[in-house]
Parts: structure tokens; sequence; C-alpha cells
């Protein structure tokens, strides 16, 4: 569900939308000053998510570089949009410590493209992610079962790579040693 204002939504306006006694149970965010309802996800949309998000929790308790976050953590970009990834990473480095609220991107976004996204909003969102920071965005599509790895290429604009089952998801200089084999983060099919 999309709500669309001709005047575009301020981030009050969001701030009062998302704490409405209404909307206790509903996931919003912002783009461009457009609110999007978040869809409940799949349980496919959800494994994939956790699994993510488990694998580099895991990583960070033998490699304490920063912080990973499953789907739920609202990150407030400084462009005003407002998004919640289904997974992340925060380094340390960056922030040394969990704040009460991110205002700013993450190092890394996972993105499970699930078949309510539309392509156009999910390319805003990640070209949003890079403008505002994040270096790597893992944007996973499971009907593809194929990952597209964004990063900002150097020039202002957002570079992407395709990985098929045979390909291996890297952590590069983000999330250095950690890696994911793609075909493992398919559940078995019956």
């Amino acid at each position: 569900m999309v709500i669309r204002d001709p005047i575009k939504t301020s981030q009050a306006q969001f701030e009062l939308l998302i704490n409405a006694p209404e909307n206790a149970d509903k996931w919003f965010e912002m783009l461009s000053g457009i609110v999007y309802e978040v869809v409940m996800p799949t349980p496919i949309h959800a494994f994939i998510g956790s699994l993510i998000y488990r694998m580099i929790a895991n990583f960070l308790d033998l490699h304490p570089l920063g912080f990973a976050y499953a789907d739920g953590c609202m990150f407030y970009l400084p462009n005003g949009d407002n998004v919640i990834p289904d997974a992340a990473f925060v380094s340390k480095e960056r922030l040394p410590f969990v704040p009460a609220r991110y205002d700013l991107a993450p190092d890394l976004a996972v993105e499970v493209i699930s078949p309510s996204n539309k392509p156009d909003d999910m390319l805003l969102k990640i070209e949003s992610y890079i403008e505002c920071g994040t270096q790597l965005v893992w944007a996973v599509y499971p009907e593809e079962k194929l990952v597209r790895v964004w990063r900002p290429d150097g020039k202002g604009r957002a570079s992407v790579q395709k990985l098929d089952l045979s390909g291996v998801l890297d952590g590069e200089d983000v999330l250095p040693g950690f890696s994911l084999a793609v075909k493992d983060i398919f559940p078995v099919e019956a």
C-alpha cells in the first residue's frame, strides 16, 4: 500500500503517522516524501532475511566489528528517507555504540525483493542507501534465485553486480572476512 499526498510528507507528519495508535501493528517507510506501508513478509522472504541476519550476527560474535540488525530496525537517512532493511550492519568504526535511533545509513543493507515490490520503488530505495553512505546493498531475488550487489562507484553513482547460485556474497571492506554462498541463502524446495 502506498499513501500518496500531492504535497510531500514531512518528517513530522511521518512521525505522527507511525506513532498513531491505529498504526501500532504496522510498519511504514518514506522515500522521497512518499509513505509506503511495509507489507508483512512471506515465509520465504522472512527466512532469507533472517538467515542473512543470523549469519552476519554469528560472524560478528567472532569478529566484533559492529552491530547486526534483523528486519524491523528503522534507519532515518540523512536525505530525509526512512527505511527498514530486511537485515543491516553498522560498523563500530562509524558508531561505536547502539543509539536510541539511527540517523545514518547502514554500512550494509539487505533487501529481500518480494512480488509486491515495484522495481522502480526498490531502485529508489537502493539509490537512497548509496547516496546516504551505504557501501553495500544486497538485493535478494528469491524467485530468480539471484542477488544483485550494489555499491558506490566513486563517481556519485551506484554500480551493480549480479550473482547467481554459483556466486558468493563477500563482505568486502565493509565486513572484512565475511562470505556467504548465494546458494546457501535460499531454502530447499519440497
